[in-house]
């Protein structure tokens, strides 16, 4: 299935802080340019040190004002915009930038900005006397187009630029903002909302190491994500100009550069394909060292009748791959075009796939269904996905990822390990690693290991792994069961090529007979992704058994359902609480348990509850609080599908009273009323009484919990019905 949530990094809840303070803006941007003044003058040009010594003989409120352009969108303003009372009148402040070069008048060149400056209205008024007999119903984007094609730009510059001003040295100060952030990034929002406390950075570092080296590193990255970052928002005329400046593209020397050329590639190829050019495609498909970029090359070659060069190819990618990806997708897709194969090994997997039967109605979480499933048939069953391994890799190696002399970030934001984002984690501290490593077949070492780190260091940010309570519960389960070398196969892979590591693998752990297997699950529709069949042949490549099961959906009739109703001082909402509960427990089709209790909710209960429900104060004076009875509760709903009339009341108070106690509480849900609107259409009252009467279900004692509770497992009965119904059909 898709990413869960162990792929997110867990933060503590963030406190928010004070408000702003007047000129924030202003220390955000002072506070970069220390940083980069601090870390990267070594990849500034003397220009752009002179512009930070020229941006601080600025007056002070006139630096102020530029900076509040460049947190806005785009370079163009206008002036009438500009309401900062702060700043009081901006004119003398725009004349003072104007003078020193800071902002300027338009020209023609930046006709284009204008342009989507102008809203759809201004367009209006500034095309209709300059084209006769113009529609005024055009989108804007057509008015865009009809003004580049047919108005003479000086015209429009004159009509439309006269009010309007540029700020000048944006591109500067975005390849600023790029050596502190790593990315293209427009404006200053990310330090506005660490302020509000929106966005967590860290403070366990000193000191940054620089993320480039040389200027030539900075100036080829910047290369790449500029272009990336500009083809978000270009038209189909910028996006040919972009492709056809591939052959001038510098050639990557550095890994992370390398990536960005890669998707530049891929998706200028995509572009080009759109519009019906397949040899630029084919072009630019070539310059990128992607599995999904030699895929697309193979099949337009293909596609354009050149099988010979398409054969070539494919042979070259399969006895010199430039990665295991590109390996897989040349043998599959050589294998089909030449050879007897018919189908991809994607879908060979997912048709050799063993099939399991789940009750449809947890179909919301089939991975925790199925996990349910195999623990029915005597395994031991964890949900796992990508957490497993990097809790593992996390753990395991923690000084040398965060820790150690070589354990470096580059910025306050950051939390990811620089030597796993540029490659170098495995020779930077391979002496340390391989003694890490020693340990996986001493299991007792290796779990003391994995205790202490994890004592040591919980709660602490990181971006590899999400801390939980239960953290080293299924990794002591793999240690204890999994051979050394094969846990060594995959950790090692981590080490030496974390980012495309990462991701992948299976949705569950299994343990069978003391052997540790993975499953991917897969419901009707999805697909099984080309880094999940990845993963599979790699954990088989390294010894575990790995194996793709498809979920069918169905009736189960072995599937345990609890029936729930409860009692409450009121509707919904925290102050509200649980004063009895009633369940009953249903296979097979029949009742087979009852569960019920009152319960003490420390807080009044209304009047007009006591008259609705008949529980008064004096009842649940001296009955258990939820607390006492959490266990046995749990313990109850063991394996079962949560079912209510009108569930989320009941499943909102359940989880709540659950949530007190600092306790998880998630069930597969299922609604009598709804299914029975479903199934069973042309009431005018769903309510469980009304039903109860139509039906012929006895309800003797309404708005008690467990005679409210058996009367809406009779209901489940017969919606139980309809579905089965409709299954066999």
């Amino acid at each position: 299935m898709g990413e869960s949530e162990f792929d997110q990094t867990h933060w503590a809840p963030v406190k928010r802080r004070a408000p702003l303070p007047t000129h924030y803006y202003h220390a955000h941007f002072e506070e970069m340019l220390g940083f980069v003044e601090q870390h990267y003058l070594h990849v500034l040009s003397d220009g752009q040190r002179a512009l930070i010594r020229a941006f601080r003989d600025l007056p002070l409120d006139a630096r102020r004002l530029y900076v509040r352009l460049v947190n806005r969108k785009g370079r163009v303003f206008s002036p009438g915009q500009l309401r900062y009372p702060e700043l009081g009148d901006p004119v003398p402040l725009l004349e003072a930038l104007r003078e020193s070069g800071w902002v300027t008048r338009p020209g023609t060149r930046e006709l284009p900005e204008i342009l989507r400056f102008l809203t759809k209205s201004e367009l209006n008024r500034l095309l209709v006397p300059l084209v006769p007999g113009m529609s005024r119903s055009l989108r804007k984007t057509e008015l865009v187009a009809l003004a580049t094609a047919h108005c003479p730009p000086e015209v429009l510059l004159s009509r439309a630029g006269q009010r309007l001003f540029i700020q000048c040295h944006a591109d500067d100060i975005r390849f600023l903002l790029f050596l502190f952030f790593g990315r293209v990034q427009d404006g200053l929002s990310q330090f506005t909302m660490r302020d509000l406390g929106l966005v967590r950075t860290h403070d366990y570092k000193e000191s940054y190491d620089p993320r480039y080296g040389e200027r030539s590193e900075a100036l080829e990255h910047w290369y790449f994500a500029s272009r990336l970052h500009a083809l978000d928002a270009a038209d189909a005329a910028a996006t040919a100009q972009f492709a056809a400046e591939a052959p001038d593209w510098p050639e990557p020397l550095h890994a992370g550069s390398a990536a960005l050329r890669d998707t530049l590639a891929w998706r200028l190829g995509q572009g080009m394909e759109q519009a019906g050019q397949s040899e630029p495609a084919l072009d630019l498909y070539r310059r990128g060292a992607s599995a999904r970029c030699s895929e697309r090359v193979a099949r337009l070659l293909l596609a354009s009748g050149r099988r010979d060069e398409a054969r070539q190819y494919l042979e070259c990618a399969i006895d010199d791959p430039r990665n295991d990806e590109e390996a897989m997708v040349a043998e599959d897709l050589y294998s089909r075009k030449f050879g007897s194969k018919r189908t991809s090994r994607l879908t060979d997997e997912l048709r050799a796939a063993k099939v399991i039967d789940l009750d449809e109605s947890q179909s919301g979480a089939p991975e925790r269904a199925a996990a349910a499933w195999f623990e029915r048939q005597g395994h031991l069953a964890f949900r796992t996905e990508n957490g497993l391994w990097r809790n593992f890799f996390g753990l395991l190696f923690w000084e040398e990822l965060f820790e150690g002399p070589r354990a470096t970030l580059h910025s306050p934001f950051e939390f990811l390990p620089t030597a796993l984002g540029d490659g170098t984690f495995w020779q930077a501290n391979l002496p340390a690693i391989e003694a890490k490593l020693g340990l996986l077949g001493r299991r007792t070492q290796l779990k003391q290991a994995l205790l202490r780190a994890s004592t040591r260091h919980y709660g602490k940010p990181n971006a590899v792994f999400r801390w939980r309570r239960s953290i080293l519960d299924v990794l002591f389960v793999l240690v204890d069961h999994a051979e050394p070398g094969a846990l060594r196969a995959v950790l090692e892979r981590l080490c030496r090529d974390y980012p495309a590591a990462r991701h992948g693998y299976p949705d569950l752990m299994l343990v069978d007979a003391g052997d540790v297997r993975f499953i991917e699950i897969k419901t009707d529709g999805d697909q099984l992704r080309r880094n999940q069949l990845l993963r599979l042949r790699q954990l088989r490549d390294a010894g575990f058994r790995a194996e793709v099961v498809r979920v069918r959906w169905g009736l189960d009739p072995q599937q345990v359902y609890v029936v729930i109703d409860v009692e409450t001082t009121g509707g919904h909402g925290e102050q509200h609480r649980v004063t009895e509960i009633g369940a009953v427990k249903v296979q097979g089709g029949e009742i087979v348990d009852r569960f019920q209790t009152l319960l003490n909710p420390k807080r009044s209960i209304p009047a007009g509850i006591t008259r609705l429900t008949g529980i008064t104060p004096a009842m649940v004076a001296d009955a258990p609080v939820f607390a006492d009875i959490a266990d046995r509760f749990t313990a109850f709903l063991e394996g079962a599908i949560f079912v209510a009339h009108n569930v989320e009341f009941d499943y909102g108070f359940i989880g709540r009273e659950f949530r007190r106690l600092g306790r998880p509480f998630r069930y597969p849900k299922l609604c009598t009323c709804r299914s029975m609107r479903k199934l069973y259409p042309g009431h005018s009252s769903y309510s469980l009484a009304a039903l109860c009467s139509a039906y012929g279900i006895e309800l003797r004692q309404h708005h008690r919990a467990l005679a409210d509770a058996q009367a809406a497992a009779e209901l489940l009965l017969l919606v139980n019905e309809r579905r089965a119904a409709a299954f066999a059909g």
